[in-house]
């Protein structure tokens, strides 16, 4: 892990980084099971000093087996987490900081080192700066704006329907749904066609005829960012519908009974029955809302590609991270500088999720711990 190679060609810096990893991860195994041995010899000097029965080697491998069994049955899945979401989280930490890019790829070259370059360069050298504020405040306003009205509107209809004047519930909720059934990646693709500039039918058949106005949805950026918005809120309402429908019709008519005794308006029957049943009951689902658009790549790219460009700027206009990171690894080669990205990605989902599940009421015992 001190050098990544010294021979071009016959080093590749990629093998010898991974190679350190499940190093560092087999000799953490091993100092984990020593630990547990020496505590385990501890624990038998202290019942021996105290006078106490100390079991002999086959009842303590009974008990043994008896306390790890547990952890035996989920071993698999533990080495595969290992395997396949750590082992790649730690090899891109360790890319972060090496200088692997398009010019310097193994096994052509060597990797070096570099440090908190690559931090540097992206925070203070112009482009990249740029880039990455007009990006990561693109990504904000589109997960919150996106992401909140695809909630607003799911909370609506559900609370509609569920109106006890409504009929044809069955039929009414069927229809709400269906897009959900049909898979995102098509619909995507049925959008693009129908925002499409030239032959689209939302400019052709509805807003040139009525309006007299034919937006440039795919070229403009602000259009394209509407859109965009507009397509994720018809793809995500639809769970948020039925998630919400479930919650509605698990909260007693008591309550509201109570309130309209009170003399309640229906406003404060929301805010004060309705709202708080329904956040306690789907908060943890809504939070996984905003962190899955947050990193909602499909749309962004199938969409236009995070396009249009912007001149002066290494993204596209409707870039969010997660897809400015596909760019730069597979597009550019940039690799080292698509992991200082993820790793920044990963750093501000992992601070909201864990900010907002705290404080989550969903997570808390009776005594509010």
């Amino acid at each position: 892990m001190f050098t990544l190679g010294t021979v071009p060609k016959l080093d590749d810096s990629r093998v010898l980084l991974a190679q350190g990893i499940i190093s560092i991860l087999l000799v953490a195994f091993a100092i984990m099971l020593y630990i547990i041995n020496i505590l385990d010899a501890y624990r038998n000097a202290e019942r021996f000093n105290r006078n106490e029965e100390i079991k002999d080697p086959k009842a303590r491998m009974v008990a043994t087996w008896d306390k790890t069994f547990p952890y035996l049955l989920i071993s698999p899945g533990t080495f595969l987490l290992i395997f396949v979401v750590v082992f790649p989280l730690i090899f891109m930490f360790g890319v972060a900081f090496t200088n692997y890019n398009l010019y310097n790829a193994p096994p052509r070259h060597t990797l070096e080192w570099v440090g908190l370059d690559n931090f540097k360069t992206l925070f203070t050298i112009g482009v990249w700066r740029k880039t990455f504020f007009s990006v990561i405040t693109w990504t904000l306003v589109w997960t919150l704006v996106a992401t909140t009205l695809q909630i607003a509107l799911g909370l609506f209809l559900a609370i509609i329907v569920n109106h006890p004047v409504v009929k044809g519930k069955k039929f009414i909720r069927t229809v709400l749904i269906l897009p959900w059934a049909v898979p995102s990646f098509v619909t995507i693709l049925i959008f693009v066609a129908l925002f499409n500039d030239e032959f689209g039918a939302i400019n052709n058949d509805i807003l040139q005829p009525l309006l007299g106005v034919a937006p440039a949805w795919l070229s403009d950026p602000f259009w394209a960012k509407v859109a965009l918005i507009g397509i994720q809120v018809w793809l995500g309402f639809p769970f948020v519908f039925a998630l919400f429908t479930g919650v509605l019709q698990s909260i007693s008519s008591d309550w509201y009974e109570a309130a309209d005794m009170d003399g309640a308006s229906s406003w404060q029957k929301f805010r004060n029955i309705t709202f708080p049943h329904v956040i306690y009951a789907t908060a943890p689902l809504l939070i996984m809302q905003y962190a899955g658009n947050f990193n909602n790549f499909n749309l962004i790219y199938l969409f236009n590609k995070g396009g249009p460009p912007v001149s002066g700027q290494n993204a596209g206009s409707t870039d969010i991270l997660i897809s400015w990171v596909y760019n730069l690894t597979f597009e550019f080669n940039n690799f080292n500088m698509g992991a200082v990205v993820s790793l920044i990605i990963g750093f501000i989902v992992a601070i909201v999720a864990f900010i907002q599940f705290r404080r989550t009421s969903t997570f808390k015992d009776e005594g509010g711990l």
